[in-house]
């Protein structure tokens, strides 16, 4: 029996595009954004902002090292960094919502300080409720000190929220990260590119809601 939903922001909540944080860091004179950027880990600074071995200030201060230009402001390292992210559909929100009420509801993310901030906090308020209004917990990996697919944060969401995996639905748009939560014994979903997590979850072998 499913009794614990535990979720992805980006790709799953939030829509992303690793293509237009590419281009945003090219137009600031960054050579090859895309050693660094991929769709489910990052590499250099963009890791260690994620894993929390890098401050927002340590991560500015090796973006400008990295492009060679120490006149770049804070603002235009973020917003550049913050392309990343697209948005959340308010019916996402509002899907959350109705979840919350049959299920207990987590998050899980690989997630960094610059973006929780601001756009992810902006677009959890569309409703006028903020982040945690949605969730009975969260899990972030820059707090975590740990990202999936590492264990650790699994085990850090196991402890904190004292959840068994087996009752445990965890949905993420990466098979990497599913096969290591599985590991663990965690129920999985896979959310691909272009779908919306509750048409997966109505897919889902015993899964009932009365959310629309």
């Amino acid at each position: 029996m499913i009794k614990n939903l535990l979720f992805d922001l980006g790709g799953v909540i939030m829509d992303i595009r690793r293509q237009n944080c590419e281009e945003a860091f090219r137009q600031l004179g960054m050579a090859n954004p895309e050693q660094f950027l991929g769709d489910y880990c990052q590499s250099g600074p963009f890791e260690g902002i994620e894993n929390g071995s890098v401050s927002p200030d340590g991560f500015r201060r090796s973006i400008r090292e990295i492009i060679g230009n120490p006149d770049l402001t804070d603002h235009q390292i973020d917003s550049a960094f913050q392309r990343f992210l697209i948005g959340i559909p308010r019916h996402r929100l509002e899907e959350l919502r109705c979840l919350h009420g049959e299920y207990h509801i987590y998050m899980l993310s690989n997630t960094n300080p610059i973006m929780w901030n601001d756009v992810i906090a902006r677009n959890f308020r569309q409703e006028g409720h903020d982040v945690d209004y949605y969730f009975d917990g969260i899990v972030r990996s820059f707090e975590a000190r740990s990202m999936k697919p590492d264990l650790g944060i699994f085990r850090t969401a196991i402890d904190r929220f004292h959840i068994r995996p087996e009752e445990t639905l965890f949905l993420d748009d990466s098979r990497r990260n599913l096969e290591a939560a599985a590991s663990l014994g965690f129920q999985t979903l896979l959310v691909e590119p272009g779908a919306e997590f509750m048409d997966r979850l109505r897919e889902f072998p015993g899964f009932k809601t009365a959310c629309k």
